[in-house]
């Protein structure tokens, strides 16, 4: 691994904390340390090498490590051939050793913030890893969080157990906060050319931050706190949940009404001005989008505040996979059928198109639901050849065959992958429940397709 040489190390170190790091930073020289390396771990580690600096990607998991190592790409924002080239270079390595963290200059984290099921924030595996660097800490390293978590979290959970050492923050280190702005699947927008905000715990820790983002991002915005960041971050999504959920709201409407909510869309989005696209769809999924308005809710009651309009967004998105069975079941009650006992293949268990992330996908509940009423279902999702369920039961995609299409009760499509051939399996199925408007283009057929 490509390391500054030992002597380079020791020289530097006569000088102050701010002036080496900085130094380092900006010769990229430093070694960078990114903990977690998921969806959005593995991209900034990779975009990090391209940069020149020598990165040491953390992860409990011993195979991804080694499947990094290899350069073995398994993100698909990810591309196989920067991947192979920075790990042949040198510049990436990757390791369980969390003892290691003592060596990085720069150390982001990028873990998973899941809820409980109880819906409350589990900002355990922040927790984990900020005890992990806090027991190797040292003068002149600089430590941001990028998990999206609750407004506070930095100087409220990582900033005291750091500061157990003697060392003070904003002097001998420095602490941050820059939310991850990642779009799986987003053809244009990547790590390096997607804007990036900023916040630091003290005026010299947000100038080094901003310093190591500045590197490698196109834009970099300093905003004045952590807790501007964190909020941020949690608004952006809590944007997207609030306008999905009012498009949900629509479509049920719609269809108490007998109103084709897709022609209301289309033309409502012809207007030039004071409008913006949301489409509706068997629910939300993804890490951020249906988790996000529960971390800031949570939070919020701690201020005696209740985000009523956002639980209710919550609420509205969460019954779109009721929603979705109920219109099945009616679908096939118009055609004589029971949904007891009916052949339902599911299309698309990833939360959106052409990703192969199926966290909090709507279609799991939907699943689960048609399971629970008797139905009999299989999946066939090109992205994703299996997965364990929430239960622990491992489902596998099932072949998307003619006699497949042809012998189900019922085709739902939950997830509009590109890879799908719509004429085709409009053409040969009995009946289509198709919950994403994927079906729109088509002419022939439409006396199979029911819409959301």
């Amino acid at each position: 691994m490509n390391l500054l040489s030992q002597a380079t190390r020791s020289q530097s170190i006569q000088v102050a904390p701010n002036d080496r790091l900085r130094n380092l930073i900006k010769t990229h020289d430093a070694l960078v340390g990114v903990v977690g390396i998921g969806y959005v771990g593995l991209p900034l580690a990779v975009e990090q090498a391209k940069a020149r600096f020598s990165v040491l990607a953390f992860d409990r998991s011993a195979i991804r490590v080694a499947q990094a190592n290899q350069g073995l790409n398994y993100i698909r924002d990810v591309s196989d051939e920067d991947l192979a080239r920075v790990v042949a270079s040198g510049k990436f390595n990757a390791t369980t050793d969390m003892s290691r963290l003592g060596e990085c200059d720069v150390i982001v984290i990028c873990v998973p913030t899941p809820l409980t099921p109880n819906k409350e924030p589990d900002i355990s595996y922040i927790t984990h890893v900020v005890h992990d660097i806090a027991g190797h800490l040292r003068p002149g390293q600089l430590i941001i969080l990028e998990s999206t978590t609750y407004p506070g979290t930095t100087e409220e959970v990582v900033l005291p157990i750091l500061q157990r050492s003697e060392l003070v923050c904003g002097k001998d280190f420095y602490l941050g906060f820059s939310p991850e702005r990642v779009d799986p699947g987003n053809k244009r927008f990547n790590t390096h050319n997607t804007n990036k905000v900023v916040g630091g715990v003290t005026p010299a820790c947000l100038d080094m931050a901003a310093t190591f983002y500045e590197q490698t991002i196109t834009d970099v915005l300093r905003v004045s706190s952590p807790r501007v960041a964190e909020m941020t971050k949690v608004f952006e999504n809590t944007f997207r949940a609030v306008n999905i959920a009012l498009v949900n709201e629509m479509a049920l409407l719609c269809d108490r009404m007998g109103i084709d909510i897709w022609s209301v869309i289309d033309a409502a989005a012809t207007k030039p001005f004071g409008i913006m696209r949301f489409e509706p769809g068997p629910g939300v999924g993804g890490h951020c989008i249906p988790l996000d308005p529960h971390y800031l809710s949570w939070k919020a009651r701690q201020y005696d505040f209740y985000v009523r309009f956002i639980e209710l967004a919550a609420q509205v998105n969460q019954t779109m996979p009721y929603f979705v069975r109920d219109r099945i079941a009616k679908a096939l009650n118009v055609r004589r059928k029971s949904l007891a006992g009916s052949q339902i293949l599911v299309l698309g268990m990833a939360y959106k198109r052409d990703v192969s992330d199926w966290r909090e996908s709507p279609s799991l509940k939907v699943v689960e639901l048609l399971e629970a009423d008797g139905a009999m279902v299989k999946y066939h999702d090109p992205h994703i050849a299996s997965f364990a369920d929430d239960h622990g039961k491992v489902r596998r995609s099932v072949p998307l065959t003619d006699d497949l299409l042809a012998s189900s009760d019922c085709v739902a499509i939950l997830t509009d992958h590109s890879a799908f051939d719509w004429e085709r399996i409009v053409g040969r199925a009995q009946l289509i429940v198709d919950t994403r408007n994927a079906t729109c283009r088509l002419e022939d057929g439409r006396e199979k397709i029911v819409l959301l």
